[in-house]
């Protein structure tokens, strides 16, 4: 897959924008990316299209935009000398896919049928937005008709929103989900930019679902680990468990066998996608301990921060 599709799929929600006036470009691209969200879709259905993603790409030279809407080649030139890193476009036009494709940017056509998607087999192309998604038939659709299709991915675009966001990811046949709940247009026009943050951040958090998975306890011996569990099951009545390396008092809490990692122990937080929870931490900072990751089917399912916190060591977990 093309890196900047992988880019994509790590960030998750493509935000598809509006913008009606260039001097609402930088602002809206600091409100998304503060958000959690260094991606646009900005569609070219209006003049200041062009000089909003060239606004957008200087001021905020690591975020990833791209152009939508697009459905002329020259549409497509006129994107990419702006600084467009990605076209995306509602219907599949073999002619503005292969110059796309000859001039080095990738490019993301609508499909809603299999013959749409056998037409970009056929134009070489292992990713297509799914458009209009929810009245196309939903991920329900995207499902029958992938499974002929083993190695396409699909970007639904059309009706997805925050109530049915994580029915799209939580498909291996998703790439990532096109909406703009998070930058309505009426907000963009008057100026709500703080308002968009929050929303572009609430949709972040909704995608993740980041939670509590279990506290690790660390102790000397399996007898003073059973011992612990047997405390939390006495006191509480969480369940005692024995595992390979531990015990569990329910699912809340684990006694380690032996001292693991985190001079206290290790906080398990489960994410909804562990590769989207690390491109989204990383963001913020965080470095994470490559040596631990653990992957399943090539999907990484586990994986340690680097350093402590407060004596605890944390790791993400798939949930």
């Amino acid at each position: 897959m093309n890196r900047i599709l992988e880019k994509i799929q790590k960030i998750g929600i493509v935000p598809v924008v509006v913008l009606d006036d260039p001097k609402d470009a930088a602002p809206l691209a600091e409100a998304l990316c503060k958000g959690g969200l260094p991606c646009a879709e900005v569609t070219f259905r209006t003049a200041a299209a062009e000089e909003s993603i060239r606004i957008m790409t200087e001021c905020f030279p690591d975020m990833l935009v791209g152009a939508g809407t697009v459905l002329t080649i020259e549409q497509a030139d006129r994107a990419r000398a702006a600084g467009a890193r990605f076209i995306v476009s509602p219907g599949l036009n073999p002619a503005v896919v292969r110059h796309c494709m000859e001039i080095g940017i990738p490019v993301i056509p609508g499909t809603a049928t299999p013959s749409d998607v056998e037409a970009a087999m056929g134009l070489g192309l292992d990713v297509v937005k799914f458009f209009p998604a929810e009245q196309a038939g939903g991920i329900a659709m995207i499902k029958a008709m992938s499974a002929p299709y083993t190695q396409m991915k699909f970007m639904p675009t059309g009706g997805v929103n925050a109530q049915n966001l994580n029915t799209y990811l939580a498909s291996d046949k998703v790439l990532a989900c096109g909406g703009s709940w998070m930058v309505k247009k009426e907000l963009i026009a008057s100026g709500q930019f703080d308002k968009i943050r929050q929303l572009t951040k609430e949709a972040v958090e909704t995608m993740l679902g980041f939670r509590l998975k279990h506290i690790g306890i660390n102790c000397q011996s399996a007898d003073e680990a059973e011992q612990t569990a047997g405390f939390f099951e006495r006191l509480f009545g969480f369940a005692k468990d024995p595992r390979d390396v531990s015990f569990f008092a329910g699912t809340a809490i684990e006694a380690m066998n032996s001292k693991g990692r985190g001079t206290m122990g290790h906080i398990a937080i489960g994410a909804n996608s562990v590769e989207r929870a690390r491109n989204y931490l990383e963001m913020l900072g965080c470095q994470f301990d490559e040596s631990t990751a653990k992957y399943e089917n090539g999907k990484l399912t586990f994986i340690y921060i680097a350093g402590e916190v407060s004596g605890f060591a944390v790791h993400l977990t798939q949930n």
